[in-house]
């Protein structure tokens, strides 16, 4: 079940940041509507390098979808050169 409180609890801040844990975070509502979220900093790591992969991965599949996707087999070449210093 998700932690809701108002922002006016934040008068009390040391209240509300006990409540942030990992994988439990605190959402703050403004006049009734959601409008912050206070997460734990591991779940923030999480989040980014998250972000930073599928960032990643989708410029590797366009890439592959306008210059051609490579095979296994070059894959494993390549990877055997590096390994090899060439």
């Amino acid at each position: 079940m998700p932690n809701i409180k108002p922002i006016s609890d934040l008068r009390n801040y040391s209240d509300v940041l006990r409540d942030v844990t990992v994988d439990s975070p605190v959402f703050l509502t403004k006049n009734g509507r959601g409008r912050y979220a206070i997460i734990d900093i591991q779940d923030y790591e999480e989040m980014k390098a998250t972000l930073t992969l599928m960032n990643e991965l989708a410029k590797g599949r366009k890439l592959g979808e306008e210059k051609g996707w490579l095979s296994s087999d070059d894959v494993r070449a390549h990877f055997k050169a590096k390994r090899n210093g060439l």
